[in-house]
């Protein structure tokens, strides 16, 4: 099947630089949620990908499809054509026409309509019969509103059969009563559309040749034309000002957090929760509100996430607690393990069960193994730390000269005292404590006690008394002469 996706124009409402289709929705350009869903209807047999029609910020478009196709192999076949001149949505497809399989229907997607689903667009192309070329049906994905305001209307004869489509602007009053409207999402037989296309002209309303006007010309010639509509009306809702798309965002989260719940997880309120990748949950998984979660994030059986967490690429075992305000990012969780509050995971920051993380802790690219913890204000890097080590409040391992970073190693049942500095590379042995205030700048061997601070002295001493300031009377101004005798 060929599949073009119209993604050439400009979005002047949206006022901004961004071209319209690469604002994003729950953190992906809107055009990525309809090229992923067109990829799962085209199937990987396809001789080639979806074309997309840019114009407006072509470069910039191209760009990203450049860069999603590095990411992502199944984007490798996705193909560009351009629209130099926005003349309309049929003037946009002709600059498709070369690219089509002439033995194959077409599927029409909009780049800026992103929440469409597989099972809407699968009856739809099931219903143009999926007969090859030019002998398939016309299916019409059309839409009842109860506002139509805005689209394009369905006009039926007495029998009900579609007749044509007439845009608002061009309509008649008791066009516009018409609640049935057109989405312009369809599945035209390619063998007829590139005639339909070059017999398009331009006299209406806006001087732009309308791919709607090809549904006239299918009734002409004989084509059967049947109409489905979606399950919901958030599928066929299109964005065009930024209003609109923070509508739709809240209606997407409020989909997915129903998805979840569904699946046996606890949300504190089904409103307040961002999703902007994907997020698997276990049961009885608990989320409190204000939560985001970013990029592709795991999380086990009986985790319970407090408010305001933020969590990115990320691995979370089962039974873990995490507080409120703690960012996870590119991190795995041992199962029982307690994070937070405040606590900063960074990449790398691999934790084993029943690891303690606590509040205002950065960890970064750093095993810590089994019963250890770190419960105030520490920092962790480049480090691997063995079980049932104590890492005290203050904690630095110093891991970056300036240039280059270096390992600290932290052995298996090792007590750290506050206040400590770990300069790497450098090793903890086994068993042993290093006192508070330590600055360690050669191993420490393994049970025994290692301090390095300055001799503590007293002496004797007065503390100083602050002076009282002196108050200064002001000189009175000399009397004037006036009036003198």
């Amino acid at each position: 099947m060929n599949i073009v996706i119209l993604a050439a124009g400009q979005g002047k409402r949206m006022k901004s630089a961004l071209p319209k289709v690469l604002q994003t929705l729950a953190g992906k350009p809107l055009l990525q949620h309809v090229l992923n869903t067109a990829l799962s209807i085209q199937g990987k047999g396809s001789k080639q990908g979806p074309i997309v029609v840019v114009g407006h910020g072509a470069a910039d478009v191209k760009e990203f499809l450049a860069n999603v196709s590095k990411a992502d192999p199944a984007f490798g076949k996705v193909s560009t054509a351009l629209q130099a001149e926005q003349k309309g949505t049929g003037h946009a497809l002709l600059q498709a026409l070369p690219k089509l399989d002439p033995q194959e229907p077409t599927l029409v997607l909009y780049g800026d309509v992103p929440l469409t689903s597989k099972k809407t667009l699968s009856k739809l192309v099931k219903l143009a019969d999926g007969v090859r070329g030019k002998d398939c049906a016309l299916a019409l994905l059309t839409q009842n509103l109860t506002n139509p305001s805005g689209y394009g209307r369905i006009v039926r004869d007495a029998d009900g059969s579609v007749q044509g489509i007439v845009e608002e602007k061009d309509a008649s009053l008791t066009q516009k009563a018409i609640k049935e409207i057109n989405t312009g999402i369809m599945v035209l037989p390619t063998g007829s559309l590139k005639k339909w296309l070059k017999a398009l002209r331009s006299s209406n309303a806006q001087g732009e040749y309308y791919l709607t006007d090809v549904i006239a010309m299918a009734v002409k010639d004989g084509v059967p034309i049947r109409t489905t509509q979606a399950d919901d009306e958030f599928e066929i809702v299109g964005v065009n000002s930024r209003d609109q798309l923070a509508v739709l965002e809240r209606v997407h989260q409020l989909n997915i957090a129903n998805q979840l719940m569904d699946a046996g997880v606890s949300l504190a309120d089904p409103a307040r929760i961002d999703v902007r990748g994907s997020l698997e949950c276990g049961t009885d998984v608990s989320i409190d509100v204000g939560c985001v979660f970013e990029g592709a994030v795991t999380v086990a059986a009986g985790t319970k996430i407090g408010p305001y967490c933020v969590i990115r690429n990320s691995v979370i075992g089962k039974g873990v607690t995490i507080h409120a305000y703690s960012h996870i990012d590119g991190a795995k969780v041992g199962q029982q393990s307690i994070i937070g509050p405040y606590a900063r995971l960074r990449p790398g920051a691999d934790l084993a069960n029943d690891v303690h993380i606590g509040n205002f802790v950065e960890v970064k690219n750093s095993k810590i193994a089994a019963n250890s913890k770190a419960n105030h204000l520490a920092y962790v890097g480049d480090s691997i730390v063995g079980s049932r080590v104590n890492i005290g409040a203050g904690t630095i391992t110093c891991n970056y000269d300036g240039v280059n970073k270096h390992q600290t190693i932290i052995e298996d049942d090792v007590f750290i005292g506050s206040d400590t500095q770990l300069v790497a590379p450098v090793r903890v042995g086994r068993g042993a404590t290093l006192g508070a205030g330590t600055t360690l700048t050669k191993d420490a061997p393994p049970n025994q006690l290692t301090v390095s601070r300055a001799k503590q002295i007293s002496l004797q001493w007065q503390r100083p008394v602050k002076k009282e300031k002196k108050i200064t009377a002001k000189k009175s101004a000399p009397k004037s002469a006036k009036g003198k005798k």
